[in-house]
């Protein structure tokens, strides 16, 4: 499961508010993610596919647990919430957990609020800003609501040079 610290920088980066301290922890985990990130042969749409048939696709990012690279994947299906992880060099899912803690259950909901807003798949987003981003690599994505709207938050990089768009999802 998410730790507390990661929770907050997800929360931070998804709706925009950023904080001197929250701009040190985002630096850190990018640098982390960056170190890790070569180990990854599966890109975030794959494991999308993957994850997909344990239910509605909510989220998805790469990311550094413990010092160890993972994919996490949030699901919903028969309003329960999963966090689904894919191994990040085979494509298969490696272990599925309901989401329980407080924080992230909230953050679930809020999701598949957007998902369900919306009618283009999370997938379909993350192949259109990587399309509209020659050389970048998607590394998260995120369905939020954005002025009434279901949008597709994507975070990609190139080299070290991190970019975020939002693609919508009506």
């Amino acid at each position: 499961m998410l730790n507390k610290t990661r929770l907050s920088c997800a929360l931070i980066a998804a709706v925009g508010i950023g904080s001197t301290a929250a701009s040190a922890e985002d630096g850190a985990h990018r640098a982390d993610l960056l170190k890790a990130l070569p180990a990854a042969t599966v890109t975030l749409q794959r494991g999308l596919t993957a994850a997909s048939a344990q239910g509605t696709l909510l989220s998805a990012k790469f990311e550094v647990d413990e010092g160890h690279l993972q994919l996490s994947v949030y699901t919903a299906k028969g309003g329960a919430y999963s966090e689904v992880i894919v191994d990040h060099v085979s494509g298969k899912i490696a272990k599925s957990e309901a989401i329980d803690e407080a924080e992230d259950l909230t953050a679930a909901k809020a999701q598949a609020a957007a998902v369900a807003k919306g009618s283009k798949p999370l997938a379909t987003a993350v192949d259109k800003a990587e399309q509209e981003s020659t050389g970048y690599r998607a590394v998260s994505v995120v369905a939020r609501m954005h002025q009434k709207h279901a949008v597709a938050r994507v975070e990609l990089v190139k080299g070290k040079q991190f970019k975020v768009v939002s693609e919508s999802l009506e």
